[in-house]
């Protein structure tokens, strides 16, 4: 009686701690070598460092990370033997102006390796927002500034700080700088709506001073009414009944420590402080085995350059992921809004600038949804109907990077497909003009739209980087490039005009492999297993279907763009490498650029039957409108990984009533 009465009261407390509001069953968790860090973990790598020989004085965890064991470690891992754990750490001394890399090996209890990494510099600092804050304030420049522009209530203006490219100023080249945008907040929910145009400072880190001023021409601050939050926005329209979302029975998918198991798909997660989510070993049920698809899967690199000619924006390029970590910046998800009904949440654990550990409550949310149709047939001769309806399985996390929101969301499909979203909200960035009209022909108009009186929004363009780490069917993999074309009319290939053909290229070298889309060839691209074939004699593939995209219209020799080569081209494919990990480099924050892969396709290693790496930048280009102000409604965009011969009939086709 005690001995079930024990069980019971074990079943509860497990259930009380699930991350979740909805019912959903778990089983016990065993330890795995890409489980993230806990925070004892970080709080044990961080002690160990900070008591290091040669961690400086006036050091800083500019990121606390797990460190990834090799590809072979994990494929050959084997549930309740010992692994290697790590972490890895890139420190700042900020005095000094110098970064070091670390590796501490958490089972030995020891700093195992601390370099220099030269003329580099880390993404910005959570409490570097508030220095810029409280240095600029006090600059006398600053302060006249924004007298000459009639402001002298000084606590009611908002400072953004910014990372600030590669621009240098004269005297302190090399410093770490950043620069401070003003805005007047007053009692304002939407400071962004009302920005002190023409005024920017520039603020050296290393030594806590604000270098330079830049204050040009002086337009006035644009009207109050820019507020978004419900008490202010106006009258509501009638709310809408209640729509449920309810799993009476609890979800259809298991949870294994950081392991999800759902309708033939089973993968892991984690969340990084720079990428965010991060997809592992992802596969599908075929039969009694689980076929590989997909490694390692994130957002590798974002920027968002503006197009605006004016210097005080022109330099605008600002580097999501690379300059600002995504993952650190990311909110608690909120039940009912941001997630619905049956959303379980996720936890997941940060250093702070000081290397103390915290946790971000519901960083990460997943739940089942309707998916419409997933198949049909009426047959029209004996009035019977064979339909299905689909469900979808949504794991994803939203971040907020000053004036933008994003959600990226990984959407598995029963039929086998990988849908990757994109979600694009929040605030666009503003520009304070003396118009009050929308003139086509005004010159200050011409690279941005009145969205509000006295309110432009500069034009300009969102491109993300995912890295794709496909292992389909295993790590020997080729990329095939398909294109299909209409053949010559009137030939014997094409008598009556109507054949069309779909040319497939396998993929030789890396440099072979930087591709764009091209809509006049509906153009694709394929990885493959090269090693094996199907019962219908198809090398087994996942085949990558884009959705939008842009080409970025910032010229190659604008300094974000050297720093941003990855958006030459839509595609890229690389030969593993571990250490290749972010498309704009290590380190674009002040890169001169050049990093990234452009430098590491420049040797044009062979990818054909090899471990490959596949990089897609999806690029959106912004065209403001009034509709999107003062808030934006969401914009999505994205791209599907699509079974291609991997399977030799539909996989859904089991999928009952």
């Amino acid at each position: 009686m005690l001995s079930n009465l024990r069980r019971v009261v074990l079943f509860f407390l497990s259930a009380v701690l699930l991350y979740s509001c909805a019912s959903v069953p778990t089983v016990e968790h065993y330890p795995h070598p890409l489980d993230p860090l806990s925070e004892q973990e970080i709080d044990s790598a961080t002690a160990l460092l900070r008591a290091y020989s040669a961690f400086p004085a006036h050091g800083l965890f500019a990121l606390v990370s797990l460190r990834e064991p090799s590809k072979d470690e994990v494929l050959n891992f084997r549930s309740g033997v010992a692994f290697r754990r790590e972490a890895f750490c890139v420190v700042i001394d900020r005095p000094a102006n110098t970064t070091y890399e670390a590796v501490i090996d958490l089972n030995a209890h020891k700093v195992t390796s601390w370099k220099a990494i030269p003329n580099v510099q880390p993404p910005v600092l959570i409490q570097e927002y508030g220095l810029v804050d409280g240095l600029v304030r006090l600059d006398e420049r600053w302060q006249a500034a924004m007298r000459k522009r009639g402001i002298t209530d000084f606590g009611k203006i908002q400072i953004d700080g910014w990372a600030t490219g590669n621009t240098t100023v004269a005297g302190y080249e090399g410093a770490r700088l950043m620069r401070a945008l003003s805005y007047y907040k007053d009692t304002a929910t939407n400071f962004y709506g009302r920005p002190v145009e023409g005024l920017i400072a520039i603020v050296n880190m290393n030594t806590l001073r604000v270098v330079k001023v830049i204050d040009s021409e002086t337009l006035p601050v644009p009207p109050p009414g820019q507020e978004l939050d419900e008490a202010r926005v106006g009258v509501l329209r009638e709310p809408v009944k209640p729509l449920i979302h309810e799993q009476p029975e609890g979800a259809s998918y298991t949870i294994h420590g950081n392991e999800i198991r759902w309708q033939n798909w089973q993968f892991r997660f984690a969340f990084h402080p720079r990428e965010g989510l991060v997809l592992y070993t992802v596969g599908y049920k075929d039969g009694e085995k689980v076929r590989s698809v997909l490694y390692r899967a994130s957002l590798s690199e974002m920027v968002v350059p503006y197009g605006d000619r004016d210097s005080m924006w022109s330099w605008r390029a600002a580097f999501d992921v690379g300059e600002y970590g995504i993952g650190r910046l990311s909110g608690s998800l909120e039940p009912h809004t941001d997630a619905p009904d049956n959303a379980q949440f996720f936890d997941a654990a940060f250093a702070d600038d000081d290397g103390v550990p915290y946790v971000l409550e519901h960083a990460v949310g997943l739940y089942e949804r309707d998916g419409g149709v997933l198949w049909k047939h009426a047959e029209m001769y004996t009035a019977t109907n064979e339909s299905r309806r689909a469900r979808e399985l949504v794991l994803y996390f939203i971040t907020t990077v000053g004036n933008y929101d994003y959600g990226i969301s990984y959407i598995f499909h029963q039929d086998g497909v990988l849908e990757v979203s994109a979600m694009l909200t929040g605030i666009m960035l503003p520009k304070g003009v003396s118009q009050t009209h929308a003139d086509t022909t005004a010159h200050e108009l011409a690279t941005g739209h009145l969205v509000s009186s006295q309110v432009v929004a500069p034009n300009h363009q969102h491109f993300l980087n995912f890295r794709l780490d496909l292992d389909v069917d295993g790590t020997k993999n080729s990329v095939v490039e398909i294109d299909t074309w209409a053949q010559p009319g009137g030939t014997a290939e094409n008598p009556d005009r109507n054949a069309f053909v779909m040319d497939e290229t396998v993929f030789k070298g890396e440099r072979e492999a930087r591709r764009t889309i091209s809509m006049e060839r509906s153009r694709k691209w394929k990885v493959i297993d090269p090693n094996s074939r199907t019962a219908l004699g198809y090398n087994p593939g996942y085949m990558l279907i884009a959705g939008e995209n842009s080409v970025p219209y910032f010229m190659p020799e604008h300094q974000a763009r050297k720093r941003a080569g990855f958006v030459d081209n839509h595609v890229w494919a690389t030969k593993f490498h571990p250490g290749e990990m972010y498309a704009a480099g290590d380190y674009p924050n002040q890169s001169p650029g050049g990093d990234g892969l452009p430098k590491w396709t420049a040797d044009n290693e062979s990818i054909e039957n090899s471990d490959i790496v596949l990089w897609y930048t999806l690029g959106i280009t912004h065209v403001p409108r009034p509709e999107e102000w003062p808030v934006m409604p969401v914009h999505a965009a994205g791209f599907k990984l699509v079974p291609a011969g991997f399977f030799t009939r539909n996989p859904a086709l089991d999928v009952g009533k």
